[in-house]
């Protein structure tokens, strides 16, 4: 199948966008209650409304759409896919419910199980980053736009590192790895602008000991890459990777391409 990646980041934009836009409207309604766990809940309609958003915008590619709302495709049938989508129309449910501004619209495009095209779309700030494959990573904030600069190698036992962790997941190994590096400083943030904080040079280190999903990962991997980072199993140089029949990530290190 030949697949024109560039012609389609526009798309993936629009329905990043668009998808932010609807998150917003509950975001910002009146009704909000941060703690309804209904069907009805503001965080259900926010995911709802911008998973049908996004769906209906990324089927004019005619490529198939895994999304965490539509998780259910049997792996027989998604295997066969050379090209997919795969989606989380909010990220962040935490920071949604805690009403900390801090979640994230992710569309990511995947070949051959590794991502190829991302966007990630931050709703309250109206920050958009986005990368394809061989073209570099950029960001547009404020109505300008930069292509986001390569990363330098890192030594591991360099003092002060800035290591990125879960505002809502810190767990005891993940504490035990900050612990071993020499006066590590901690930058923590929510949803997949742990992702971003790396790709734009704010953090050096992303080690996440605990459970992921595959469409929470798969748009910002581009993004690190395109950036001069790897996401990599931990304890191992294997990349992550994606559309297993198991969709849940393993442990991962995020790092510059050239840490010692």
């Amino acid at each position: 199948m030949l697949v024109n990646i560039q012609k389609l980041l526009p798309l993936a934009i629009n329905a990043a966008e668009k998808a932010a836009i609807a998150i917003l409207d509950v975001y910002n309604s009146g009704d909000f209650d941060a703690e309804a766990k209904s069907d009805n809940s503001p965080l259900t309609r926010a995911d709802k409304n911008a998973h049908e958003i996004i769906v209906k915008i990324l089927s004019e590619s005619n490529l198939p759409v895994l999304s965490e709302e539509g998780r259910d495709i049997p792996y027989a049938e998604r295997k066969q896919w050379e090209y997919f989508w795969m989606v989380d129309p909010l990220d962040g449910t935490k920071e949604f419910i805690k009403r900390n501004d801090e979640f994230t619209v992710n569309i990511a495009l995947i070949c051959n199980n590794s991502p190829v095209l991302g966007v990630v779309g931050v709703p309250v700030t109206g920050d958009l980053y986005y990368a394809t494959l061989g073209n570099g990573a950029y960001l547009r904030r404020g109505g300008a736009e930069r292509k986001l600069p390569y990363r330098p190698s890192i030594n591991m036992q360099q003092a002060g590192l800035r290591v990125v962790a879960s505002r809502s997941h810190m767990n005891q190994a993940t504490g035990s790895f900050i612990h071993a590096l020499n006066h590590a400083v901690l930058v923590s943030a929510g949803s997949s602008l742990k992702f971003t904080l790396l790709a734009e040079g704010k953090a050096d280190l992303y080690p996440r000991f605990g459970p992921t999903m595959e469409w929470d990962t798969a748009a910002a991997h581009i993004l690190v890459i395109e950036t001069g980072m790897q996401i990599t199993l931990a304890d191992t140089n294997f990349p992550l990777r994606y559309n297993k029949e198991n969709l849940l990530n393993p442990d991962f290190l995020c790092a510059p391409v050239g840490k010692e």
